[in-house]
């Protein structure tokens, strides 16, 4: 069986491995972009892949989300 769920933008892909349970991504992937992915998965999978994710490194902020977050917290 194949299997996709998309993710946006700034994803990574290192590789992919298979062992006897089947096949394993390793990606970096902003955290922004992994909300509701556990959702989308295992809707895809009909429940049945599972992922785990680990913090790697921090990173600027993309411009215009920067520029969205100050203009949202700056006083008047």
């Amino acid at each position: 069986m194949t299997w996709s769920v998309t993710l946006t933008v700034d994803v990574v892909i290192q590789g992919m491995d298979e062992n006897a349970a089947g096949k394993i991504v390793n990606a970096e992937v902003p955290l922004a972009e992994m909300f509701g992915y556990a959702t989308d998965l295992r809707s895809a999978t009909q429940g049945r892949a599972t992922y785990t994710m680990e913090f790697a490194r921090y990173a600027a902020a993309p411009n215009n989300v920067a520029k969205d977050i100050i203009s949202k917290n700056q006083t008047s």
